[in-house]
């Protein structure tokens, strides 16, 4: 089986281009900060899986179910009777100078009884073949989406092959996720709870919300009251919600209970939890337990808690503020890597061995100074694994890890794969995707047919297939649509057509132009209040198309489009998403080849990706109120730009009847102020463009809406301006 699987891995080496095109068109990035400035880029894939033989994953299973269940319960000792500390079997100072130990929850049993719903558990692998479990990360863990999406590509590429290796399925991640959250939910919906578009793991968030049939929210749309937390839809009413499967550290939760210059916690969510309203996954003050120097203590929670000998094994760890570690830990600190306690995401982590005298010496002082704040661990020489180098296309070594998941509801699961991630630099330690890392997916081959093993497979299959989730048909309807995401769903709309109509119109014009007709243009950049005087016609049409930073180019109507849709993963599924990531990617390679180009042609490509959107989302099983939104938006700006071009009446007459008929759809329903604000602007250009019988037919649905506006003020109001695309505006 083994043979097979390698066979497997060779066939997708020869397609890494096409898996890894891919994944740029579904938009699967990580976001790194660099410099205090957001990259959002593509998280670099390697196509060779890490391979795992059954009844080796068997015993890391067992492992992390031990020790995953034995954090838990000295989550739940800490908070409430502390036996740990009176039976003297951790000092109590380590407990309560953590950083992650917030007193604010402290007698606060959470739903369920469960602290760390899910687990990330980083882990390498010796060159001997042993595994060391290097951390546990049980706030906020990332990472499960990235295989869990590369998997449904790689078994499309050879899916006879795919079928002869048995790699044990991973398809059963967001099941295990949405059971945990049922399990624990008090009463209500259950929320995706995401700190903002520039979080660096957003794709995760807006991807899990749309694979679990949960809402993707951020803190503006919750909202505490009488110590319930509810959801606010874009008419103002109220969701109760039942779990928080939260994205953001403990410090933003909640401005009252935490960091009060927070600005995107929700106030009084602590509040609703203590009252046992609302789970929250993970628990607030889960960071007690993943502490780097608490790690030091987990054998001895196996042991205490479980009365077993721990499965897996720490990296040999020397404490600080021990007066023999301390010592070791200062003789010996050039052959030690010593990690700051305090820090995450690879930050903060120093091998001895890269300093010189100076260096240690500073070092040393600090750990004197602050002996708590550090741990100092053996090097472990983890095995280098091969990765296809894109810059010469070879296998090359390097180091990597694996952030294994354990979800906990009713029961505790050890997720059938995992995140490899890989250093970017050969012989480099450090593999975090924060530090510019790249990942892998990891198979768990399946064990043979009528082993104990492959009954225990089965008998757990069968368990999880049996979740009830939320039907893909009736995913996400409009009574879920917050304000901003009805702004986003108009807007989405609008920019969409914005690029595809003054790309078709476009094309006539430059063709006149081709035959030495300059001034014919002028009429085509007049009806888009862009500049008419230009000086060099090809730089005029390069900052038309191509330039990013012309707010009035086609290039930030796509752009702009994009911004709108990427928030709406859940909504619109990742399979309508790829063709607005696919315009992006289509524009962007036009614009950095358009110095050399012979043609302007790639620009048919991008009209082709908002055609197949829109066909897309029409074809889908999207609710028809989300379609409408988009529509709706879709054909007011038509009308707007076929009004700017003076078409005839007899061309309008269609764009108008749909807008109509997608209106009808909303009959009854409270309309976004967005919609009365955008045909509010378009009535006040009409007079001067000459449609009298369209300026009757829109006032009369302005008039309707007016009955039934949602109340609430637009949230971008830079929106309404950008509208006329007016380059002369400031």
């Amino acid at each position: 089986m083994v043979e097979s699987a390698l066979q497997l891995a060779g066939e997708l080496v020869n397609r890494r281009e096409a898996i890894n095109r891919e994944l740029s068109r579904n938009g699967v990035r990580f976001g790194v900060y660099k410099n205090g400035e957001y990259h959002d880029r593509l998280f670099p894939y390697d196509p060779i899986p890490r391979i795992i033989e059954s009844d080796e994953f068997d015993q890391l299973e067992a492992g992390l179910k031990q020790r995953v269940n034995a954090l838990n319960a000295y989550l739940k000792d800490i908070y409430s009777d502390k036996r740990i500390i009176h039976d003297g079997v951790i000092p109590e100072e380590y407990v309560y100078t953590s950083a992650g130990y917030f007193p604010q929850v402290n007698g606060v049993t959470p739903p369920g009884g469960i602290f760390a719903h899910i687990a990330g558990e980083d882990l390498v692998q010796g060159e001997d073949g042993r595994w060391w479990v290097l951390e546990d990360n049980l706030r906020i863990p990332s990472g499960a989406s990235y295989p869990l999406f590369a998997r449904d590509i790689e078994r499309r590429t050879n899916p006879k092959l795919f079928r002869e290796v048995h790699v044990r399925d991973n398809r059963d991640y967001p099941r295990l996720l949405r059971k945990a959250m049922d399990f624990v939910s008090t009463e209500g919906i259950a929320v995706v709870l995401t700190p903002g578009r520039y979080n660096s793991a957003f794709f995760e968030h807006a991807y899990l919300a749309e694979k679990t049939g949960a809402a993707l929210a951020f803190p503006e749309d919750l909202e505490v009251v009488d110590n319930k937390l509810y959801f606010l839809d874009y008419a103002g009413r109220k969701h109760r919600v039942g779990a928080v499967y939260r994205r953001l550290s403990d410090e933003y939760l909640d401005p009252f209970a935490f960091n009060p210059d927070s600005v995107i916690g929700v106030p009084g969510l602590l509040s609703a939890y203590r009252s046992g309203n609302v789970a929250i996954i993970n628990a607030p003050g889960n960071g007690a337990a993943d502490d780097k120097a608490i790690y030091y203590f987990v054998p001895q929670m196996i042991k205490y808690y479980l009365g077993e000998e721990p499965i897996l094994h720490n990296a040999p760890t020397y404490m600080p503020m021990f007066d023999a570690d301390r010592k070791t830990v200062l003789d010996r600190i050039g052959e030690l890597v010593i990690k700051d306690v305090a820090e995450a995401g690879g930050y903060g982590v120093v091998f001895g061995s890269s300093l010189d005298h100076a260096a240690r010496e500073e070092l040393a002082d600090r750990i004197k100074a602050e002996p708590r704040r550090f741990i100092a661990q053996e090097v472990i020489q983890f095995r280098d694994i091969d990765v296809i180098d894109p810059k010469t296309g070879e296998a090359s070594p390097r180091k990597a890890d694996l952030r294994a998941f354990v979800v906990t509801g009713q029961n505790t699961h050890v997720w059938y794969s995992g995140l490899t991630r890989y250093s970017s630099v050969p012989g480099q330690m450090i593999v975090n995707s924060s530090q510019g890392g790249g990942f892998k997916d990891t198979w768990v081959l399946a064990p043979e047919h009528g082993t104990a093993s492959h009954d225990r497979t089965l008998q757990r299959s069968e368990s999880v297939a049996s979740v009830n989730l939320i039907p893909h048909s009736r995913k996400h309807t409009l009574s879920l649509v917050t304000a901003s995401k009805a702004d986003n769903l108009y807007w989405l709309g609008r920019y969409t057509e914005r690029a595809f109509t003054t790309l078709v119109q476009f094309f006539p014009f430059y063709d006149r132009v081709m035959d030495t007709d300059v001034d014919a243009f002028r009429p085509f950049a007049r009806a888009l209040d862009l500049p008419e005087d230009f000086e060099d016609f090809d730089g005029f049409i390069h900052s038309f198309l191509y330039d990013g930073s012309n707010p009035d180019s086609v290039r930030s109507a796509i752009v702009a489009a994009f911004n709108n849709a990427v928030v709406l993963r859940p909504e619109l599924t990742s399979r309508l998403l790829q063709y607005i990531e696919l315009a992006v990617t289509n524009i962007t390679e036009a614009a950095e080849r358009s110095d050399s180009a012979e043609d302007i042609y790639s620009q048919r490509d991008i009209a082709d990706d908002m055609l197949a959107f829109w066909g897309g989302v029409e074809n889908s099983t999207v609710d028809i109120t989300l379609k409408a939104f988009i529509f709706i938006g879709k054909y007011l700006e038509r009308i707007d730009l076929y009004t700017r071009f003076h078409l005839s009446a007899d061309e309008l007459d269609a764009p108008l009847a749909k807008l109509e008929t997608y209106s009808k759809a909303l009959d009854g329903m409270p309309l976004p102020q967005c919609f009365g604000s955008g045909i509010s602007w378009l009535l006040g250009q009409l007079p001067d463009r000459g449609y009298p019988e369209l300026t009757a037919r829109l006032q009369a649905f302005l008039d309707d809406f007016n009955t039934r506006a949602a109340s609430g003020e637009l949230k971008d109001t830079n929106a309404l301006s950008s509208m006329n695309m007016d380059a002369k505006r400031p």
